[in-house]
């Protein structure tokens, strides 16, 4: 039995009851009241390296049993009302208004955003940097233009800036949250991206929660690096460059990855608790995997995977 992938399974199924429980009403959670615990997550991995480590059935039951009494207790605390009024409490100044009864209040707004292409970008590399917490990111095709947003805002307001040199062009999309005022709202913002296939591509990604969706196979794609915290990556690249990098750092992510079955790739990763699931992938050792084609191959992909307690996920198409 893999544990690690086991205990990761049962905290994705306590969120996701509790999330369902409070959206049909059945409960009142309150997720600030369980903040405090996070050491709760460093006595279960305590708890795995002490007895998990002869793989003992005995010593996963163990870890098992302690890992769902401390959910049992979270559980119970986070249904309890909090002391103060304030998520965090008294200890930032009254300037900072942190307001979670108006969530969701505001309607949400379209907005679109565009920089245009000239003949001389084909030419050009481009960085695209995008940052925004609370927001999806989807990309949904190409476009005349150098690059397109179509935005349902709910919270924050963004921005599209370019700035070009005579080989690079760098654009930066992202969410200027409001000062003095942070809001958390039910539904947080969409975004639907379509990008010029002619320029070559290296993609920035900086967010907290959110989600993202991109399916980068139609394009040339140097590199791709994500950063984030809480947040769900469904990521699919090509092989049109001879070498793509991928990096992805995440606190508490799912992250799916797809790549070209002809390309070679090799895989290092740094994952703590995290699952991982990389089928057709051979071990080299505990920390890098690599494909049965990876010296031979002609396109090679790289990727470097960092997470506290996630699951990443990579297949072949």
């Amino acid at each position: 039995m893999k544990l690690n992938r086991v205990m990761w399974g049962i905290i994705l199924l306590f969120v996701g009851a509790v999330l369902l429980l409070e959206n049909f009403n059945v409960i009142n959670f309150y997720w600030r009241n369980i903040w405090s615990f996070w050491p709760v997550f460093l006595i279960i991995a305590g708890v795995n390296i002490l007895f998990n480590r002869n793989k003992s059935e005995t010593g996963n039951m163990i870890s098992l049993g302690v890992l769902v009494l401390m959910l049992g207790f979270m559980f119970y605390k986070g249904q309890q009302p909090p002391l103060h009024k304030n998520w965090i409490g008294d200890r930032f100044g009254k300037d900072l208004d942190l307001d979670l009864d108006s969530v969701g209040d505001e309607d949400s707004q379209n907005v679109k955003f565009s920089e245009p292409f000239a003949a001389a970008d084909s030419l050009k590399k481009t960085v695209l940097n995008i940052s925004g917490g609370g927001t999806s990111f989807n990309l949904k095709g190409e476009t005349q233009e150098l690059i397109t947003a179509d935005v349902e805002r709910k919270n924050g307001n963004f921005i599209l800036q370019k700035e070009s040199s005579d080989s690079i062009n760098t654009v930066t999309f992202k969410m200027k949250e409001k000062k003095g005022n942070w809001s958390l709202g039910n539904g947080g913002n969409n975004v639907e991206l379509r990008l010029n296939k002619k320029p070559e591509w290296t993609v920035n990604m900086n967010m907290g929660a959110g989600e993202v969706d991109l399916d980068l196979t139609a394009y040339k794609v140097r590199s791709f690096r994500f950063d984030g915290g809480a947040a769900s990556v469904d990521l699919k690249v090509g092989d049109l460059l001879p070498i793509t990098d991928v990096v992805v750092k995440t606190g508490v992510a799912s992250i799916e990855i797809s790549i070209p079955e002809a390309s070679g790739c090799r895989i290092i990763t740094k994952t703590g608790l995290s699952a991982k699931d990389f089928p057709g992938f051979i071990k080299i050792d505990n920390n890098n995997y690599e494909t049965s084609n990876y010296k031979t191959a002609a396109k090679k992909i790289f990727i470097n995977l960092d997470g506290g307690l996630s699951n990443f996920e990579v297949t072949r198409h």
